[in-house]
Parts: C-alpha cells; structure tokens; sequence
C-alpha cells in the first residue's frame, strides 16, 4: 500500500496547533508520549510505539486499547531515540511525505538530534518536515521551491561543514554562487519577496529553516 504522507507525532512541544496539521489520510505514528497526545484528542495512531518510560500504566494501557498497533522497546537495551525509531519506521515505508511534529521541544539535546533526522532524507526521494507552532525544517541537498507562507523568516543554516553554490531566487537578500561554512550566521532571518522562492545549491546539506516569533 502507497502511504503519501507520515505524519510522526513526538513528545516535544504540542497543542492545539499540532491537530490542525493532521490530513484525512495521514498515516499517524505516535511516539511515547506522542502517542498519548493523540489518543488523548481522539485520534486513532496506526502505530504507537516507543519504551514508554513518560507515561503511567494507565495511559500505556489507553494507548495500546486505541492504537491499531503498538511496538514496545526496552529503554536500555535500544540504540535510538524513541522519535529516530519512528524516523527509521516511517522512511521504511517510503512516504510521499515525512511531517514529525513534537520533535522540538525543552531537551535541546533531543531537538538538536531531531533536526539532524533530516540527514537521513537526503539519498531519498522523501519530503520531510520538522514543524512546531513557531518553525517549519527541511532540508535543501539541491533545489527547492519555498512557497509563501504566514512564516516571518527564512534562514539558511549548512548541516554539512560546507556548503557550496547557494543561490536565492526571490528573497529580499539574494545571493549567487554562495558559500556558507557551519558556525556561520550570514544565512540568518532573510524574507521572500515574491510568491515563491527557489533556493538551490552545488555541494552540501542546508538547513531551510521558516519561523515566527
């Protein structure tokens, strides 16, 4: 069965936002706690999994009754997060589309391995997202269109220790034959000026990141 779109719900930032963000045919993964948050608003995760060390019996028990399935890990014996767990998953599947929502969040240590998840799109044809109620990221490994969006900025940061060819199309900074090297803050808080922006790139990985205060 063709899946066009994973939607992965984390247990990071969540809201009322979060369910808005849900489609009719989304597939929806639940991990730990995300999977509560779900169950919680009355949806169905097709699959909930995780060690599930952030919730009580009760609420495990509540996830595995509204679940259509749940697969348990040990919270020792596991290599990965529970949310890269849900990543592998759902890149497993080949999905049209990759949303993991709840995968920012207080623990930096955890955001900032959430948003390196997006390394592993790169040799694949998959459209992956991290969104929470302020930010949308993806990642640009050649060319990307950037429609307009209620999203203030735009910015630019290399995932790879360099990155090579950058070009703007339709920003109010544009920029041609860029390079931008990782520690650097020159792609930071740019704005599309027209309806869409195109964003390309020669050699490396670039964080695409839209935000609002």
């Amino acid at each position: 069965m063709d899946i066009s779109r994973i939607v992965i719900f984390s247990g990071g930032r969540l809201g009322d936002w979060a369910l808005r963000l849900i489609q009719p045919d989304d597939f929806l993964i639940g991990a730990d706690r995300g999977a509560l948050f779900l169950v919680s608003n009355g949806y169905q995760p097709d699959l909930a999994l995780g060690d599930f060390d952030s919730v009580t019996e009760e609420e495990l028990a509540a996830i595995r009754a509204a679940s259509k399935e749940t697969l348990d890990f040990d919270p020792v014996e596991k290599d990965f997060t529970d949310t890269e767990l849900a990543w592998k998953i759902a890149m497993d599947k080949k999905p049209g589309q990759l949303l993991l929502i709840g995968g920012l969040g207080t623990r930096f240590d955890h955001t900032l391995a959430n948003v390196h998840l997006l390394r592993q799109t790169a040799e694949h044809n998959t459209d992956a997202w991290i969104m929470d109620e302020h930010n949308r990221i993806r990642l640009v490994a050649g060319r990307a269109c950037l429609p307009g969006s209620d999203f203030t900025y735009v910015s630019l940061l290399p995932l790879t220790a360099t990155v090579t060819g950058i070009t703007l199309e339709g920003f109010q900074y544009p920029l041609t034959d860029a390079t931008l090297e990782i520690g650097q803050s020159l792609g930071i808080s740019n704005k599309l000026q027209a309806d869409a922006g195109y964003v390309s790139i020669r050699e490396g990985l670039l964080l695409l990141i839209e935000s609002r205060d």
